[in-house]
This record gives structure tokens, sequence and C-alpha cells, in this order.
């Protein structure tokens, strides 16, 4: 727990002070000024499975890194009693990179999916099919990468915007309850997807403009109550160029498979979870198109972190030597993101 009590009995001060020397959690006021800041991170790292895992915490408490995305877990129904909020308090106590700075912790929320797994996730509902909108209607169609219990959803919906965001029991609320510094949202190409851009059509709305919407929404509801709280999208990065207003609204960006990438639900020793090339060129998702569209992002000074999956030697230096030439920030790993990796970037101080 942080502490923020003033003491005046000059015995209890100093008890204070050992405390504090000792490894206790720092004030709000000291971590605002230990903090590192977001232009300041030089290593970033990536978790979304396994954290309720005996050690994973250590692990990251334990490691260097200046900027963690991680899986909340307490949102999970095989994980209601998690205790994220000590978990990121002990993370906001831990070194970053930096010499006298700690880490900034920033939750995973999957924006644009419903999944089966989630403390939300009622017993009534259906899953849907290809040909089967899901019940509740908003889910509308299996994740189409073969993410079993992923459903893209109506984004839009003012019931799914409610879970995400707007009541006291939201997913961005609880990541706002237990202390993260922001939120990195998944599926934010859910607006391109043919399923969900179909249920648009139907709908009346415009799925870009309904994007950029919702994630100003989120942006305003937790500026509300933490002004610092920061706003990452994952992937979509031409969002960028269609619509002007996409920047203004983002603090960084995180992008995947620039260079390599890896099969859906794999495990962590998988030879399949990593080393598949993207293409170098083409008018879809390839090398190419990743580094244009996310040059915006670096000519308006945004961050720009990227995840690419690989675990061959080669593969891993090249991934690493790529992005750290664009100006990105690299973290290589293996596709179910189930631990730190062990192929950390150069220099690294591990």
């Amino acid at each position: 727990m942080r502490h923020n009590r003033r003491l005046l009995i000059a015995p209890l001060l100093a008890l204070v002070v050992v405390l504090l020397v000792a490894g206790c959690p720092p004030t709000p006021g000291d971590a605002a000024s230990t903090m590192i800041a977001l232009k300041d991170v030089r290593f970033w790292a990536y978790q979304i499975q396994g954290i309720e895992n005996d050690g994973a915490i250590d692990a990251l408490v334990n490691s260097a890194y200046d900027l963690l995305v991680l899986e909340p877990t307490n949102t999970d129904r095989d994980n209601p009693t998690f205790d994220a909020k000590s978990m990121v308090s002990r993370l906001h106590a831990s070194s970053a990179s930096v010499a006298g700075k700690t880490k900034l912790v920033v939750a995973y929320i999957d924006i644009g999916e419903a999944e089966d797994w989630r403390y939300y996730w009622q017993n009534d509902w259906v899953a849907p099919t290809e040909s089967q909108l899901g019940t509740p209607d908003f889910m509308v169609r299996p994740d189409p990468d073969g993410w079993a219990g992923n459903y893209p959803v109506a984004f839009w919906d003012t019931r799914w915007k409610d879970i995400l965001i707007n009541n006291t029991n939201s997913m961005l609320q609880k990541a706002l309850d237990d202390g993260f510094d922001g939120i990195y949202m998944d599926w934010v190409e859910a607006y391109s997807d043919t399923a969900v851009m179909a249920a648009a059509q139907a709908a009346g709305v415009d799925p870009i403009e309904e994007m950029v919407k919702f994630i100003r929404e989120i942006r305003t509801y937790a500026r509300n109550q933490n002004p610092n709280f920061l706003i990452i999208p994952q992937n979509a990065s031409e969002l960028a160029e269609l619509d002007s207003g996409y920047l203004a609204i983002v603090d960084a960006i995180g992008q995947e498979q620039i260079y390599f990438d890896g099969d859906a639900d794999t495990i962590w020793a998988d030879t399949n979870s990593g080393d598949v090339r993207m293409p170098a060129t083409g008018d879809g998702y390839s090398t190419a198109f990743y580094e244009r569209t996310l040059q915006p992002f670096l000519d308006a000074g945004k961050v720009v972190i990227t995840v690419d999956y690989a675990q061959q030697a080669a593969n891993v230096a090249e991934a690493h030597q790529n992005a750290a030439a664009r100006g990105y920030i690299p973290y290589v790993a293996l596709r179910s993101l189930s631990r730190l990796t062990q192929t950390p970037p150069p220099g690294y101080p591990g």
C-alpha cells in the first residue's frame, strides 16, 4: 500500500524514513516525481497470460523494463480474487532502466472483442457463429484469426460501451481503481473487420468515425479521474491516415508483427508461435505498410512500441535491429505472451 499520511511525532517520522529506504512504496507525490515519463521509455515488455503463476510478479518487479503492458487478470472469471492493485503498487515501487526512475504499468484491454472468460460474460450469453449473431447481438462473429473465445463486437453499441467504460464495474473503471497508468487497447482494427463493417452499415454508422469516437470516450472518462492516464492503441496504425483527429487522442501506439508473426492460440514452446516472416510489401498488411502508417506517429512525436514474434536468433536480431533503426522501441517474444521474453533487446540492463 502507498502511504501519504503526515506524521508529526519525530520518532514516527524516523520510522517512516527507515521503511521507505527499506523498499516501502512511495507516496503518490513521490511516485509522480520518480515514475519514468513515457517519452523516456527505452525498454518495454508485454505479458497477457500467466501473471497469476508463482514467481510471475516477482519476475516483473525484478525486471528493468520501463513500461509494462499487462493483463489485469482479476477480470478473468477464473481469477476474481487476483490482487491487481497490489501488483501495480509493487511495480510502481520497482526500478526502471533509468536510475532513480520507476515503472509505468498499463492495462491490456480488448476493446473490440468480447471474451468468454471475462467477468462480464453472462450464463445466458450465446457465442456468435459465422452465420448467426450472438446473444447479445452486439457480438457479430468468431475471431477471424483463430483466437478461441474471442468475438468481434459492434463496438458503438451502448451495451458494449457500458461494459467497457460507463459504469462503476466496467473494464476501464477496474483498471483505474487498480492504479494502472493507462490502457493498451487491443482490436482497434475492429472497425475494418468485414462482419463489423456489415453491422455498421446496417446500423447506419461509419465504423471509422465510431472507433475514433469510442477511443475519445475512453480517454475522456479516464482523464476525468487521472489526467495523466495513457491512451495506447495496438495496431490499426492506418487510422492516423483515415481520421485527421486520431493522433491528438492517443499518447503512443503499439504495433504487432511488423517483421515476424506467429500462429494464434499457441503455447510458449510451440515452434509455430513465431518466426513467420511478414510480406515485405503489398497493399494489405506488410512490413512496408506498417512502416508507412507508423511514420505519422513518429512525426507527431508519439512513442511507437513494437512486438514481433520470433525465437530463432537471426530473426530476433533482425526484428530488434530493423525496429530500432526506424525509431521504434522493440520487444521480441512468442505469440502466447505468457512470460517475459528470453530475448530482450540489445542494451537491456538485465
